[in-house]
């Protein structure tokens, strides 16, 4: 004896109704795992002239500047633009 189901197949989207992927789109998009924005595209012509580096500070420094917030890696920037000899 077959037993009636509810359809548990989503509703079908048409895959030509999508948007143009374009390089500008991938630059813009912001990329998530588990729900958490974990990288920002930068907007397009920023200019920031920042450069990525890697750099070993103290435990306490670091909990010191995340302590206050979103934005901390730029306070610590602007701490050493303050400190440069």
């Amino acid at each position: 004896m077959t037993v009636n189901r509810n359809d548990t197949k989503p509703d079908w989207v048409d895959p030509d109704d999508a948007p143009e992927l374009t390089d500008e789109w991938f630059d813009k998009a912001a990329m998530k795992v588990a729900g958490k924005t974990v990288r920002r595209g930068r907007p397009i012509g920023s200019g920031s002239g920042k450069q990525a580096i890697s750099i070993r500070l103290d435990p306490d420094v670091i909990a010191k500047f995340k302590a206050t917030g979103p934005g901390w890696q730029g306070r610590i920037n602007e701490a050493l633009r303050r400190a440069r000899v």
